[in-house]
């Protein structure tokens, strides 16, 4: 299937429920399709309150960031859209990835295996005192990836939350902690911190300021205008700058657990 028949299967086909994510913070339940299409599904009824986001627009984030990602052009978050008729009530549904625990790109080592060529973001100590280091690749959809959460004010971007598929595909999942108004920018993609941004971000950057400008519509039902105005604050940054962001002191800069 191309990503339209996904969509369009997403949007319109009963969705079974197969198991659900007991580690998930918030109700996720794995779900498939008359059509064998695998998919995530988020009920809104199943969040979780949280003390610096409103109530009941965790899910609503997931799809504006799949639309942010899909005017960036950069098809990193799986095809997502919403359903009102979910079988738990309206929910945000996402294309399932499954993922190649032998290809990670983000990963937890001791100091003398970190891979060639890998970039070092922290380093601690294990629960018996010995040393380890947070790493991930230096790799072009890992930096994509890193300009996405700049833009989306990513608070949750794990290990966990990126993953490889079968094929070589990068993926990043869970963007409901994200959009906030206030700098809230956790993730373990630091390598690039301070660094300037990839060449071919900057043309994607500048068409996405003038999709913002021009009105971003589909954004409109899941964001605030405060929100929007926020985001675009953000590109307008990246974009003058030309630099990833470096973490804030006023602010966690990795999310826990990291994986």
């Amino acid at each position: 299937m191309n990503i339209s028949e996904v969509l369009e299967c997403l949007s319109t086909e009963p969705l079974n429920v197969d198991g659900r994510l007991l580690a998930a913070s918030n109700a996720t339940l794995r779900c498939s399709t008359d059509s064998d299409v695998l998919c995530v599904y988020k009920p809104l009824r199943g969040e979780r309150p949280l003390w610096d986001f409103p109530s009941g627009t965790l899910t609503g984030r997931e799809i504006a960031a799949y639309q942010i990602d899909t005017a960036l052009g950069f098809g990193l978050i799986p095809p997502t859209v919403w359903r009102s008729d979910g079988p738990a009530g309206p929910g945000m549904c996402q294309l399932w990835i499954s993922e190649d625990d032998n290809a990670r790109l983000v990963d937890v080592v001791s100091p003398h295996e970190v891979p060639d060529g890998w970039m070092s973001v922290l380093r601690a100590s294990d629960g018996a005192g010995h040393p380890v280091v947070l790493v991930h690749a230096d790799h072009e959809r890992l930096a994509h990836m890193a300009v996405l959460d700049s833009v989306l004010n990513n608070g949750d971007r794990k290990g966990g939350h990126v993953i490889t598929d079968g094929v070589g595909g990068v993926w990043g999942v869970d963007h409901g902690v994200a959009l906030s108004v206030e700098p809230k920018l956790r993730t373990v993609l630091w390598g690039w911190a301070g660094t300037d941004l990839p060449d071919d971000s900057m043309d994607r950057l500048i068409s996405l300021r003038e999709r913002i400008d021009t009105g971003f519509v589909e954004l409109e039902n899941w964001l605030s205008p405060s929100e929007i105005d926020a985001l675009r604050d953000r590109v307008h940054t990246l974009i003058e700058t030309r630099q990833f962001p470096v973490p804030n002191d006023d602010w966690p800069a990795i999310p826990w657990p990291v994986f």
